[in-house]
């Protein structure tokens, strides 16, 4: 088996797809992720609460650097090629090199949901993490009332792995989730 690739360099390479390309933020990109990550909508199934002031914009573009630069957590902006504006992010977390494996998680502007933005920035991003990374395996945690991205999901190939009960408590309420995963040899048999 050959060892995961590190990425190397001040910052994430930019994956290019028909519609969007998945680039580093920038901090001009602040405005877009606080439409994105402010939105009620867009924030229905994720393990925390919309946000309400863009100083949580600044937070989380610190903390993508941060965790770049320790190499756990490689979050890109989906930006529309069309005019590079920022419509969503797209991410590999918890990054386990010994493992080779990652997590992925994704967010879109609710005004550009069932488009097939999202189907066409994770397959460039999982074909990133097996052919360029090596990674071998790839999870998602998903609120199992969430059935876009639990289709969005199968349609990538990912399986049904487990039910975790009770697993996020966002706000006053806790959540399920639903386990899949998804091996570097099921997304070859797929691509």
């Amino acid at each position: 088996m050959k060892p995961m690739t590190i990425i190397e360099g001040q910052k994430l390479p930019t994956l290019t797809a028909p519609r969007v390309s998945l680039r580093w933020l920038q901090d001009n990109d602040m405005p877009a992720l606080f439409e994105i990550f402010s939105d009620p909508q867009v924030m229905r199934y994720w393990s925390s609460a919309p946000w309400n002031d863009k100083a949580e914009a600044v937070q989380m573009v610190e903390s993508i650097r941060d965790h770049f630069a320790k190499g756990t957590l490689y979050q890109w902006g989906i930006a529309r090629n069309s005019d590079d504006y920022i419509i969503g992010t797209c991410t590999l977390a918890h990054v386990d090199t010994q493992n080779r494996r990652a997590e992925i998680g994704f967010a879109l502007r609710s005004d550009h949901w069932n488009q097939g933005y999202m189907f066409e920035a994770t397959s460039t991003l999982l074909r990133f993490a097996f052919d360029k990374l090596g990674l071998h395996r790839v999870e998602a945690d998903v609120d199992p009332r969430n059935k876009a991205s639990i289709r969005l999901l199968e349609r990538l190939g990912f399986q049904r792995e487990g039910h975790l009960r009770e697993r996020w408590l966002v706000g006053d309420e806790i959540n399920d989730t639903i386990f899949f995963g998804l091996l570097r040899r099921e997304w070859q048999r797929i691509d």
